[in-house]
């Protein structure tokens, strides 16, 4: 019996992870629950898996994360604020299924040497789908990295087309249903540029080694190719009960967390390359990461600013990886990377990107 935490119990994994453990109530126990802000659905939810322990907001999950006992952290919060109870279960000894990716990006090295072999498990689909496959080799083996997207929304468009795209428009992603900022950050993707500097961190694979391919279909959620040309992907219906499960209980698996394929029906898989014109967010991700420090956390934040904006009606898209790439060229790296130093240089992302917003 694995005793979790789960933090986002209101959100999207945050209610999927709860569907797992309801349905295998032997092998999971839910001791500690928190969201952001809806207090009447964590009560709920807490009295439905009688559960003692419960926080609202990231602070008293980080809280909570430190003084319940349990074998398992889930992070689902949204956003850097879940970076406290990332370092909190990692300094706990917890195992974190890790699906707030950006507390890791934003934390970098700080999550990175806190956390032992094997502590971190990837709960994204992209980054579960590759830690399936490493164990198809070993470490040496491993040639490069290949993440899937979607495409988003506006797969297939020029630049020039994107110019007006709305913000209904940019939250009609063809495959998932997610937040406004994630989804808005899948149809700019910004998101897969994030997914790129978490698989650099979780596999220590090197940039120039990690590859965007796009596969509408979302059926292939990430592959790896080895050195001796064997390319080993994951496949399955999108549905991340599944990354969830493999999240709650690394390596085993959950029986019947997800629908497998039907092969007895034709299917048509299609994979194409990036347009890094339309979408140079991926490029952008990639120079932010190499620079380290706290060039990922300027990103993030000015980003999470940009993207308030256009939903505002205050900047057009394609001004939502342009404004994220002012603020990042005008960045300097200043002094060793604290949690300090990141909130500082988050706020002073925030700060310059609303003032290019504002003109």
């Amino acid at each position: 019996m694995r005793r979790v935490i789960i933090l986002g119990s209101t959100g999207s994994i945050g209610t999927q992870a709860l569907d797992v453990i309801k349905a295998n109530p032997t092998r999971f126990e839910v001791v500690g629950l928190s969201a952001g802000r809806n207090r009447e659905l964590l009560d709920q939810q807490a009295a439905d898996f009688h559960v003692d322990d419960t926080a609202l907001g990231a602070d008293e999950a980080e809280q909570l994360v430190r003084d319940v006992d349990a074998d398992v952290v889930l992070n689902g919060i949204t956003g850097s604020v879940g970076l406290g109870p990332t370092l909190a279960a990692l300094k706990a000894g917890r195992t974190l299924a890790l699906a707030n990716k950006e507390s890791l990006i934003v934390g970098g090295d700080l999550v990175k040497n806190l956390a032992a072999p094997g502590q971190i498990v990837p709960v994204d689909s992209e980054h579960s789908a590759i830690a399936q496959a490493l164990r198809s080799g070993t470490a040496d083996e491993v040639r490069r990295l290949v993440l899937t997207a979607s495409g988003g929304p506006f797969r297939g468009r020029t630049r020039e087309q994107l110019t007006a795209v709305t913000p209904r428009e940019a939250l009609n992603h063809p495959t998932w249903d997610m937040g406004l900022v994630i989804t808005t950050n899948s149809a700019t993707l910004v998101n897969k540029g994030l997914e790129i500097i978490e698989a650099h961190l979780l596999f220590d694979v090197p940039y120039d080694r990690i590859d965007v391919v796009v596969h509408p279909q979302s059926l292939v959620h990430s592959m790896v190719e080895f050195i001796d040309g064997s390319t080993i992907a994951q496949a399955s219906p999108p549905d991340m009960r599944l990354p969830i499960s493999l999240g709650l209980d690394w390596p085993n698996r959950v029986a019947s967390v997800g629908t497998p394929m039907d092969w007895s029906v034709a299917h048509t898989w299609t994979f194409e390359p990036l347009d890094d014109s339309a979408f140079p967010a991926v490029d952008l991700a990639k120079r932010v990461g190499r620079a380290g420090g706290s060039y990922p956390a300027v990103f993030n934040a000015a980003n999470e600013q940009a993207v308030a904006a256009f939903h505002a009606g205050q900047i057009g898209f394609l001004a939502i990886v342009d404004t994220v790439l002012r603020v990042v060229e005008s960045h300097e790296q200043d002094g060793p990377l604290t949690r300090e130093s990141l909130a500082s240089a988050e706020t002073w992302a925030r700060a310059a990107a609303d003032k290019i917003i504002a003109g």
